[in-house]
């Protein structure tokens, strides 16, 4: 079965640009819940709200306050700028990786084909490591708010997690704090036009493969970059299915079950344009335990029910491919949309298989996943939970802050004890 995507916008798609999160205070989650019945009561959802947005919002001010008292470095050291963001990037990953730890533990099942054998491992603890490349571009199929979540939680597996980049929506530019600290972090925004999205888009891939020779900046003088692409270009929901599902029939060809209709053009382009500093395309098909065939992981795992309810998702399933860009037609326009939907027929055989029987398959399993393309095959997997490798690291989020203070300290006694030859105050010498 054959393709032929557009990426122009057609005025269902416009509706996609306003993000729907599936996460709003206000939303109730859909019934009967995957997790069962609401694990907390009102008070106690109140105090763990109140508990997380006083410490997620905390931690984004002064993530975003850090950034602004680094700024200035670009103007004088752009290697030492770019590692001063990418250690603030750090910090923000410790964030989510937090409030999913304290608010929402959820067992993560992590395996993949026999390309990336050897790269997944579990250590003595039971906390996962991963040994990717520390240039990359990772794909994968968009199912909830969450999965960017798990994604850089990955990241910080490979300690990649200063270092990843992400293609996101315009309107999330404008996010309090948040939206101003993911430029710094040198995210690409998108507005789903391609004629204004070109330019931005080639102007940081042009940033991405520079070549540094400061802190931070990689094996071979290029900086670190995991760059993170969904190429279905929204969550999949009741909605999205829709435009999906017109789409399919305008275009004559069949819709997807578990997945939206991949788009092309953006990811080909990246491609095109980092060529010869990115080797690996790494695919990753998520699955969310609990979803019903036919639901949608939006209306079940909220905000609200996932870090206030105690009704997480019971495991997050994430299977793992890679391939070596060179064997990738990057080139070729018509070729290039025919491998990428082989790659999402694969994955929908991969989420069809997670359907029927809960999990990805193993590696004594050669089930015909693509309808007639090579199966792939898994290697067992590991289960684990999103979690910190030391309780302290936490703290990190406010070291530069703490500094700062610390600095600003000496600096005023120092003032003090020279305009007035005390360290203690204006007070104390008059007193005398």
């Amino acid at each position: 079965m054959a393709f032929n995507n557009s990426d122009q916008k057609s005025p269902d798609a416009a509706q996609e640009l306003s993000p729907d999160l599936g996460a709003a205070l206000t939303r109730k989650p859909a019934e009967p819940h995957p997790m069962g019945r609401v694990k907390y009561n009102g008070f106690v959802q109140f105090v763990r709200m109140l508990l997380f947005v006083t410490w997620f919002n905390a931690c984004c001010v002064n993530i975003h306050i850090t950034q602004m008292f680094g700024a200035p470095l670009y103007f004088f050291n752009k290697d030492w700028y770019h590692a001063y963001m990418a250690i603030t990037k750090q910090s923000f990953a410790l964030l989510i990786t937090t409030i999913t730890q304290w608010f929402s533990p959820t067992v993560i099942r992590v395996s993949g084909d026999e390309s990336v054998r050897g790269q997944i491992k579990q250590n003595e603890d039971g906390r996962l490591e991963t040994d990717f490349p520390e240039r990359l571009i990772m794909i994968a199929n968009h199912q909830l708010y969450t999965d960017f979540i798990y994604l850089w939680w990955i990241a910080y597996t490979n300690k990649m997690h200063g270092h990843l980049y992400i293609i996101l929506k315009e309107s999330l530019k404008w996010v309090p704090f948040i939206g101003p600290g993911m430029m710094f972090y040198g995210f690409v925004f998108m507005a789903r036009n391609w004629t204004k999205d070109k330019p931005r888009l080639k102007h940081r891939l042009k940033q991405l493969k520079g070549r540094h020779s400061g802190p931070l900046s990689g094996s071979q003088e290029l900086d670190p970059m995991w760059l993170m692409i969904f190429p279905e270009g929204t969550n999949l929901s009741a909605n999205t299915r829709k435009g999906s599902a017109k789409w399919a029939a305008k275009q004559g060809i069949n819709d997807l079950q578990h997945q939206l209709l991949p788009r092309s053009t953006g990811f080909q382009f990246c491609l095109q344009e980092l060529k010869g500093t990115v080797d690996w395309v790494y695919d990753c098909t998520t699955a969310y335990e609990g979803i019903p065939r036919g639901g949608y992981g939006q209306d079940y795992f909220t905000l609200r029910s996932t870090y206030f309810q105690g009704r997480p998702p019971k495991s997050v399933n994430l299977y793992w491919r890679r391939f070596p860009v060179s064997s990738i037609p990057v080139d070729d326009v018509k070729a290039f949309e025919q491998w990428v939907n082989k790659v999402w027929l694969q994955k929908e055989g991969l989420l069809e298989y997670y359907a029927q029987n809960g999990r990805f398959p193993d590696a004594d399993e050669g089930q015909d996943l693509s309808k007639g393309a090579d199966a792939p095959k898994g290697a067992g997997f590991i289960e684990t939970e999103v979690r910190l490798a030391h309780w302290y690291e936490s703290g990190s989020i406010f070291i530069f802050m703490a500094v700062y203070a610390l600095v600003a300290n000496i600096l005023a006694k120092a003032w003090k004890f020279a305009m007035y030859g005390t360290m203690v105050g204006v007070a104390v010498k008059a007193a005398t």
